[in-house]
């Protein structure tokens, strides 16, 4: 590891962040409306993108500085377990395209811009709307926290900050100055912003792993000498006496690797990051194409879930497992280069939060604030309040990032993963049936809230007594499995069970104010630009 600060590779990176910062303020002109005073413009972009500023959007937002830092890190520390992120992506694309062209007509057709708004729409329940939003904001909290733990652990590998007894202002001084230029471009451009900065960051990111790819084997001797070192190291005992890891998974691993990679897959989508990025789109095709390309991203992860190996061959040791990437780019880079790759992971950080606090600020506006407590707002008063809601939700993620061990914020990462995935069956159910009743959803969703956070609660892990871990025996299988989809096939049998019954009983239900063309309806059909707010109508297109 060296010493002291690493003056080439800081200029470099600072040269790339002045330069996306420029961009973020400036993307606020990039494609005006008159009329920027309402949540489709700051939130959605005026739902003008098309294929390939969707393309990034998603890309930018889905493959983030966390996924950059944590998918070969897991890798480095237990071995092919951490792989089971490449096959979730590649499971996850057929699955949108079958039911994220039909949400975005929908919301197209109807104005929402928030899940929370279609099920409000679908069901005419405020209740599950406001669960699902709850559940939103609470998922994403910790999911932008970590943005923050990418952009500290590249900060700490170029030697920014001073070490451990550095007063805490001065050694979060770096982090507190990127969370002061993302909260201010964010409020003023909104998601023209990262929609603009995902172009540089996925272009940086595809160099560097290309580079990587290639250059680090051929300094480490090939992937032959690379895989030798790796198992070997892979086979030694842990701490707890069984060995750290290994190169493929074995049988004892399957229910767990199999249930959280599917897992995973159905909770991707219904972040709320996922669907603004979605909604945003100019049309239903652009929505399709998207699931047909995005998986060039599944390729480039399988990539970078070989750093992991190759850190380990480098000989690299930390402490704190993120580092291991960001220490193998210092170790084995040039200088010049090494600012690249640690730009990629900075820029790649501010992508996904800007997004996600957008995302978080809309569901409070649109499902608390305008469906509870104001519910006269006008559309400028609604856009005011997701911009200050935009900052507040940075501002918590900070303070998560600054005052709890980095452990927690990856815990509880995990837990919103669990929790995000009960609001699949209101979602995707919504969007194909009318059968499953308000009440029975509501119940079902509280039954796997409740489930999967108390098992998330009963895991325990060598650094934390609770939340340690998102894995559990399987009621009724004895299996190790995923907690999140444990409690998603709880949340269903509740679900259907209780709709049968509330459908016997004739239970009232709620008004649907959608009809069967709306889920298939497009940009150009008529009266689906009408429905919209006036801004909306004749919005910016192109690519």
């Amino acid at each position: 590891m060296k010493d002291g600060v690493n003056g080439v590779a800081l200029a470099v990176f600072i040269i790339f962040f002045l330069a996306v910062t420029v961009m973020g303020f400036l993307a606020a002109r990039w494609r005006a409306a008159e009329n920027a005073d309402n949540l489709d413009e700051w939130g959605l972009g005026g739902r003008s993108f098309g294929t390939w500023i969707t393309w990034f959007l998603l890309g930018g937002d889905l493959y983030t500085a966390y996924t950059f830092v944590a998918v070969p890190a897991a890798i480095y520390a237990t071995g092919a377990a951490g792989f089971f992120a490449v096959p979730y992506t590649i499971l996850v694309y057929p699955l949108i395209f079958t039911f994220l062209p039909r949400l975005w007509s929908v919301s197209h057709k109807h104005g929402y811009v928030t899940t929370s708004d279609f099920v409000r729409g679908r069901f005419g329940s405020k209740g599950l709307s406001l669960a699902v939003a709850i559940t939103g904001i609470l998922a994403t909290m910790p999911y932008i926290a970590l943005q923050l733990v990418g952009i500290q652990a590249v900060l700490d590998v170029m030697g920014v900050g001073g070490g451990e007894d550095t007063n805490w202002f001065v050694k979060d001084l770096p982090l507190l100055i990127a969370f002061g230029v993302l909260a201010a471009y964010t409020y003023s451009s909104g998601l023209r912003a990262p929609a603009l900065i995902a172009f540089v960051k996925d272009t940086l990111i595809y160099i560097v792993i290309a580079v990587a790819i290639i250059y680090i084997p051929i300094k480490l001797g090939g992937f032959d000498d690379i895989f030798a070192k790796a198992g070997h190291a892979l086979s030694q005992p842990g701490p707890t006496g069984a060995p750290k890891g290994a190169l493929a998974s074995g049988d004892k691993q399957q229910w767990g690797y199999a249930t959280l990679a599917l897992g995973s897959a159905l909770a991707l989508f219904m972040y709320p990051h996922s669907i603004t990025a979605t909604l945003s789109s100019r049309s239903r095709e652009v929505i399709r194409r998207n699931a047909t390309i995005l998986p060039l991203y599944s390729l480039m992860l399988g990539l970078l879930a070989l750093l992991g190996f190759m850190a380990i061959a480098a000989g690299v040791k930390v402490d704190n497992g993120q580092l291991a990437i960001p220490q193998l780019f210092e170790n084995m880079f040039p200088d010049w280069f090494t600012g690249v790759a640690f730009a990629a992971i900075g820029i790649g950080a501010l992508v996904p939060a800007a997004i996600m606090s957008i995302a978080a600020a809309n569901l409070f506006t649109r499902n608390i604030y305008k469906d509870f407590l104001r519910p006269d707002a006008t559309p400028a008063q609604e856009t005011k309040v997701s911009k200050l809601v935009s900052l507040l939700v940075k501002v918590g993620a900070l303070a998560f990032v600054l005052t709890m061990d980095k452990t927690v914020a990856i815990n509880f990462q995990l837990l919103g993963g669990i929790w995000i995935l009960q609001t699949f069956p209101a979602l995707v159910g919504g969007l194909f049936t009318r059968w499953f009743h308000r009440w029975a959803l509501l119940a079902g969703w509280a039954v796997g809230m409740l489930y999967g956070t108390l098992a998330a609660y009963g895991v325990a892990s060598p650094t934390q007594k609770h939340f340690g871990g998102s894995s559990d025996e399987i009621p009724g299988i004895g299996e190790i499995g995923y907690i999140g989809f444990t409690a998603f096939v709880l949340n269903v049998a509740v679900t259907v069970v209780l709709t049968v019954v509330l459908r016997a009983l004739k239970a009232p239900d709620g008004i649907d104010e959608t009809s069967p063309a709306d889920y298939t309806a497009d940009a150009g059909d008529p009266g689906v630009q009408a429905d919209l707010p006036p801004a909306t109508a004749g919005a910016p297109g192109g690519h």
